[in-house]
């Protein structure tokens, strides 16, 4: 139990290190030459107003401090007071008047114009220009502040770093937060846990993301305001922030600015946290050990335990632990639950999703993995382990058994009456095209990022969708023993390893899937291709004898899809000093990102160089592959259109319309749906690029 002790009234304020090594970096401010001392007239005045200190002489103020604008207020150590004009600060109706009322302050530094109310104690804190501080309790910075950073300050045990233990709730995929960490990291980091090396590089690039120094005062941006709060304790807050009724606020840094502005609102209780710019909190949200990435919003009563959340994400209502998401996460449903997993982006948790609760070891171990597009569906039940690949879409359902579900695009059922497990892959190609487009369009304008440390792709056909495609062709001809039918049903035994049951695993329309996979792989190497290219159908062949690099495989690094090469050239940087900080880091990223064309033409060229021995009904010359491209970006565009009609002319979605034209201005005329203009916007420019291609000799 920690003792009471009692300290003369003068020492209030000062020795704020004396307990620890080292000397504290200077608090904030300007050129002393810009601060005076008190005239005599002046505390007078002050004292006048019922305003006591136990030192005036620890008190400088700016040129145009005004005495006449501070009432009841308390004075302890040294304390700095920028000019107070004769206005007052407004903000959505809030009005109060610039200067310090009925506050206690400590050791603090206060900007140009600060308004602050019944502030009852506020310690070691910097509060800018502007900001208005109105009915708060207590703000403290302690000497040992770290502000949410993983990192140990000087005369600290090692047991007290924070950790976050994503992915696996045992801890052993655990990583450091600190501010400005992205998905990418986390990955990189909780993934590669044999390299003993890079982990410890890892370590050593956290520790120095800031002075270990005791002693930083916790700051409050220009222009933030704070209204009815109880409790905030060491935290950084940037510019332009709005925080209003939070219970609890500690060790956190809050990034904010003018341009994406931050907002905490009623009964949040955040603890251990980096919270980036322009995020969302509020109506209750418990988070305790987390990042949240820019842009991403934590809504009513969420609870965000251990975990990160990835940019433009929102979770609202339900309960996530020990997880890792990447950006472009919905999760908005009370009864829907998330455990122990890494979700790759692009990923929506529909209601009373339980998503990694039941356990099947002896201890809470078990992880799931799941590609981008990740949607387990109502009442969906998974256990551990499990894995998926991208935009698996699964059936309400308990599922009874770990899944490793390798075929994209597919819908997973759970036929509890029949005893069998369902797959249908290439299910979106043909039931909702709508849905899977428009997940990538929804994804690529919500994307708010203003600083864009790395390329995020968001489209569904892409390197590593195509990737795993051609791995499922090649898992339906092992399962039919050569190329399947058309409509062709399989059973598929245990050895298979799709579900860990003895139950048969049904897979329909094995040879239609087989064939669409192949059909959207050649598209995608056609839209690759046609980029840029000024000649005519047969040359795009000719820069496949250029080619001399080894195939590559692809990761999804945090949602920028990179070669498996360059990660490994990657990770030997880090090892090896060339990249020493976080930064460094990011800029890799970056330049990663700038490579990504190439990378893909690269990637395109390369099955197109296999064109024949890997899709032997393929059309056999470059004109029939750009001929049968227009056809399937056709087909695609169908899919759209139709998917969506279905709402407009299945007559169960009408029954509550008493016309057309009720329904229509409820959810809006067919013709006049934007993102279908837009889709066929898309389609008249690359039938336009491919006519000019194909009309020239």
């Amino acid at each position: 139990m920690r003792e009471i002790r009692l300290r003369p009234i003068h020492r209030l304020g000062f020795d704020f290190i004396d307990s620890a090594p080292g000397s504290s970096p200077p608090p904030f401010g300007s050129d002393e030459s810009d601060w005076r001392g008190l005239k005599p007239n002046e505390i007078a005045d002050l004292e006048s107003r019922g305003n006591r200190a136990d030192d005036w002489s620890n008190i400088t103020v700016r040129e145009g401090f005004a005495p006449e604008r501070v009432e009841n207020c308390r004075f302890f150590g040294p304390i700095r007071i920028g000019s107070l004009s004769p206005s007052y600060l407004d903000y959505h109706d809030l009005r109060l008047p610039v200067g310090l009322y009925s506050c206690t302050l400590v050791s603090c530094d206060i900007g140009d114009d600060a308004a602050m109310h019944n502030v009852r104690y506020i310690s070691r804190t910097v509060v800018g220009a502007r900001c208005l501080l109105f009915n708060i309790d207590e703000i403290v910075t302690t000497d040992h502040a770290k502000f949410g950073n993983g990192i140990v300050m000087d005369g600290e045990d090692e047991a007290v770093r924070i950790w976050l233990e994503i992915a696996n709730e045992n801890g052993g995929r655990r990583v450091l937060p600190f501010d400005g960490l992205l998905p990418a990291d986390a990955w990189i980091w909780s993934k590669y846990r044999d390299d003993s090396p890079l982990m410890e590089r890892f370590v050593d690039m956290t520790s120095r993301v800031r002075d270990s120094r005791r002693g930083e005062y916790g700051s409050i941006g220009e222009e933030t305001i704070i209204k009815d709060c109880r409790i905030l304790k060491d935290v950084l807050i940037g510019g332009h922030a709005y925080i209003k009724g939070c219970n609890k606020l500690k060790n956190l840094t809050i990034n904010s600015d003018a341009e994406r502005p931050t907002q905490l609102g009623e009964g949040c209780e955040l603890v251990n946290g980096i919270i980036g710019y322009g995020c969302r909190v509020f109506y209750g949200v418990k988070a305790v050990r987390f990042v949240l990435c820019d842009h991403s919003n934590l809504k009513y009563g969420a609870r965000l335990i251990n975990s990160i959340l990835g940019s433009n994400s929102t979770i609202s209502c339900c309960e996530v632990l020990n997880s890792l998401i990447f950006g472009a996460h919905e999760q908005h449903h009370n009864s829907s639950f998330l455990c122990a997993s890494v979700l790759k982006g692009q990923t929506n948790m529909a209601s009373a999703a339980t998503v990694g609760s039941n356990h099947n070891s002896r201890s809470a171990d078990g992880e799931i993995v799941a590609d981008r597009g990740f949607w387990p569906g109502l009442s969906v039940s998974l256990k551990h382990n499990s894995r998926f690949a991208a935009f698996t879409l699964i059936a309400k359902g308990s599922y009874p058994a770990e899944l490793d579900i390798r075929l994209p695009f597919s819908l997973v059922s759970n036929d509890e009456n029949a005893g069998e497990l369902v797959l249908m892959p290439g299910y979106w190609f043909r039931y909702n095209m709508y849905a899977l487009a428009r997940n990538a369009a929804k994804a690529s304008a919500r994307d708010n990022r203003l600083e864009k440390h790395q390329f995020l792709e968001f489209d569904w056909l892409a390197p590593d969708t195509v990737d795993q495609m051609r791995e499922a062709r090649r898992i339906l001809e092992s399962w039919a023993e050569g190329v399947p039918d058309d409509s062709e049903t399989l059973y598929v035994g245990a050895g298979y390893r799709i579900e860990n049951s003895s139950r048969p695993v049904k897979v329909v329309h094995v040879g239609r899937a087989w064939r669409d996979y192949g059909r959207m792989i050649r598209l995608y190497v056609i839209r690759i291709l046609i980029e840029g290219h000024e000649g005519s159908a047969e040359t795009l062949l000719a820069d496949i004898p250029s080619l001399r690099t080894a195939p590559d495989d692809w990761q999804n690094l945090g949602g920028q899809l990179i070669p498996e090469s360059r990660i490994q050239s990657l990770k030997e940087q880090v090892k090896n000093g060339e990249i020493q900080d976080w930064a460094a880091m990011h800029r890799a990223y970056k330049s990663m990102g700038e490579h990504y064309d190439a990378d893909k033409r690269t990637h395109a060229l390369r099955i197109l160089k296999g064109m024949r021995e890997e899709f032997p009904e393929a059309p056999a010359d470059a004109r029939g592959l750009l001929a049968e491209a227009l056809e399937v970006s056709s087909f695609v565009l169908e899919g759209i259109m139709n998917s969506r009609r279905k709402d407009y002319e299945n007559p169960f979605r009408n029954i509550t319309y008493d016309g057309d034209g009720e329904r229509d201005a409820v959810i809006g005329r067919f013709e006049e749906n934007t993102f279908i203009q837009d889709a066929r916007e898309e389609f008249d420019v690359f039938t336009r690029k491919m006519r000019t291609i194909l009309d020239r000799p």
